[in-house]
């Protein structure tokens, strides 16, 4: 997530050279693309951690440093 970012609240993930952004609330991709099995890894990692997501994107909008969140075992 970016500090000031645009809404509508979404993070960003990035893989090799390639970045995508991803909307908080649908996990569909805003911007970008992945190849397909980071995709999926970065939708099941979101999808268990959207609360968390949500919480980091209103403390970025507050300028606020973000919490950790948890890698995909």
């Amino acid at each position: 997530m970016y500090y000031n970012d645009h809404h509508p609240p979404h993070f960003h993930a990035e893989y090799a050279e390639r970045e995508a952004s991803f909307a908080i609330d649908t996990l569909e991709i805003l911007e970008g693309d992945l190849p397909r099995r980071p995709h999926a890894f970065v939708v099941e990692w979101a999808s268990l951690h959207r609360e968390e997501l949500r919480v980091n994107w209103e403390r970025a909008r507050q300028g606020i440093s973000l919490l950790s969140i948890e890698p995909l075992d």
